[in-house]
């Protein structure tokens, strides 16, 4: 045999280079990576902040859900105008319904409460929810991103003051425009935030 010719007991194994790291070279890199990370957690704080504070719109739309499949057909058209009402005093921030009432955040008890009735005392709610059918029929519209129609006031005040058998000589195709009209406005009225 000639000892020249190379054998695998000669072989050695070659040193791999040291491993990459991935944490960034430079204080730049840090810097983005410090934004990025106060930027996820800003934008995670605003859908929490906003989610609490349509709390009372999502409990409203079970409410409404729960109405529209009732088979007590007179209650459920008597409840509505009332849940509209309790809709617009919870909105929060400016509270533009009420100008002696507290601004209603989320440590206030739910809109969907009944327990509590207001004392003689305690002044009752002032502005478009309190007042007649023009006002609050403006106060519907300039909350609301789509046209509603222009009795919508007037048929609200019907399903609150009109005799029952009126309430029940209703055509279901308008007591169904009637829950989808006050759905949507529940979902996509303005919020002055």
């Amino acid at each position: 045999m000639n000892p020249n010719v190379p054998s695998i007991e000669q072989l050695k194994e070659i040193g791999l280079p040291a491993a990459v790291s991935y944490a960034p070279q430079t204080w730049g890199w840090w810097v983005l990576l410090a934004l990025l990370v106060i930027t996820v957690l800003l934008i995670g704080a605003r859908r929490y902040w906003q989610w609490r504070r349509d709390r009372y719109r999502r409990e409203a739309l079970v409410r409404l859900a729960e109405l529209q499949n009732s088979e007590d057909r007179l209650s459920a058209l008597r409840e509505l105008p009332e849940l509209l009402k309790r809709v617009a005093i919870s909105m929060p921030a400016a509270n533009p319904v009420g100008a002696g009432l507290p601004a209603m955040g989320a440590s206030h008890s739910t809109i969907m409460s009944t327990e509590r009735t207001p004392s003689r005392a305690s002044p009752l709610p002032q502005g478009p929810a309190a007042s007649g059918k023009a006002d609050w029929q403006a106060f519907l519209e300039q909350h609301s991103s789509h046209p509603l129609p222009a009795d919508f006031s007037q048929q609200l005040a019907q399903l609150a003051y009109a005799p029952d058998a009126t309430l029940l000589a209703l055509p279901e195709t308008q007591r169904q425009h009637l829950f989808t009209t006050c759905k949507y406005w529940v979902e996509h009225h303005h919020v002055a935030a």
